[in-house]
């Protein structure tokens, strides 16, 4: 076989062909067989050289999707102008807000049915977003007087776990009124540690999002 001399070119049309799938027909409803079909002659074998599996092209999908956004994640917590309780309050809401949150609400998996792809949801949760995200943010408030608290660590291990886990539709199937009812503990559970970072706009945005998830599952 003749060495592919394009190969970024590949990974961006199984990626392109994949997420297109993805959106029309769900995740778990698109096969390699369906992906494959879509790619123009190519084979099941090419994406078997750049991809281990589905899992691993919605990850490719979803990190490509979200590269862009999350830098202006990054700006947030870089930001002099604002204390560090502004600052969550301001990561919360353009995280929600951002652009292709609706898409990868539309593509999600049943996370139910895979249970690697929570597990990498959970570590990615602990490893990267809390340390990387929340961690500095709490530490900059702790400095600046906006935020009280003598664990930062796991105080942003505990409001990641909550946010991107427990209080996440996509998680446990969740509906919009449970996505609301979970929302207003959260808020709640958030306003205890002297934070006020969540107002009704984003309720209002969670359960939309929970709803175009039920839609399109």
């Amino acid at each position: 076989m003749a060495r592919n001399k394009h190969p970024e070119e590949t990974v961006n049309l199984i990626l392109d062909t994949a997420f297109r799938l993805f959106l029309q027909n769900g995740y778990e409803r698109t096969s390699i067989q369906d992906i494959v079909d879509n790619l123009g002659g190519l084979s099941k074998g090419a994406i078997y050289h750049h991809f281990k599996s589905k899992e691993d092209i919605l990850a490719a999908v979803t990190d490509r999707m979200t590269r862009e956004s999350n830098q202006m994640l990054l700006d947030i917590r870089d930001r002099a102008d604002l204390t560090g309780q502004e600052k969550l309050k301001l990561i919360f809401k353009t995280a929600l807000d951002r652009p292709v949150q609706d898409q990868l609400f539309m593509i999600a998996p049943e996370f139910s049915r895979n249970p690697q792809m929570l597990y990498a949801v959970l570590r990615e949760t602990i490893d990267d977003a809390a340390p990387h995200y929340i961690q500095p943010i709490i530490e900059q408030g702790i400095a600046d007087g906006s935020i009280k608290t003598d664990c930062p660590a796991e105080l942003a291990e505990l409001i990641m776990l909550a946010a991107n886990i427990w209080m996440n539709p996509l998680m446990f199937n969740s509906t919009v009124e449970q996505s609301r009812r979970k929302f207003m503990l959260f808020r709640q559970m958030t306003r205890g540690f002297g934070l006020d970072i969540l107002d009704d706009s984003l309720m209002d945005r969670l359960s939309d999002l929970a709803q175009l998830y039920q839609d399109h599952k």
